[in-house]
């Protein structure tokens, strides 16, 4: 079969969520939670950073005392961070453990791409390609297309 749709990078999950408040989230198509991680960014930073410091900080005024007032938004952020990153390594660890048991062997993989195929589309919703002519009874049946 194909790649599993799970497998993510977490350094570059890590990467993006550093980059931008949720952003790694939404790499992981974890659309609620990097709601949740900007929104709390948001909530911590207008309540427990002094305005000033920040406007200090974002003109380039990085001096230890700027630092530690505005520490309370970074510590929010580096939680984002290492929860993408944990997020990532599970859903890492659970398809390689997911191919290595074979328990995924009732899933059907588009021959296109070789994501596992949703049994309600027509379509894969991945690449988007048609998929009329595969049997989803049969799993070994998109390998036969190929």
């Amino acid at each position: 079969m194909g790649q599993s749709l799970s497998q993510k990078r977490p350094w570059l999950v890590a990467l993006l969520a550093a980059l931008a408040t949720g952003l790694g989230h939404l790499y992981l198509r974890r659309w609620r939670r990097a709601v949740g991680w900007l929104a709390a960014s948001f909530v911590t930073t207008a309540l427990f950073v002094d305005p000033a410091a920040f406007d200090a900080f974002v003109a380039g005024s990085w001096g230890l005392e700027t630092l530690v007032a505005i520490a309370p938004m970074f510590f929010v952020v580096g939680l984002s961070i290492v929860d993408a990153y944990l997020l990532a390594r599970m859903q890492t660890d659970g398809a390689v453990a997911d191919s290595v048991d074979g328990s995924d062997t009732d899933s059907v993989a588009c021959p296109h791409c070789g994501n596992e195929l949703d049994p309600d589309l027509e379509f894969c919703h991945w690449c988007t390609n048609p998929v009329e002519g595969i049997d989803r009874d049969r799993p070994d049946a998109a390998d036969e297309e190929r």
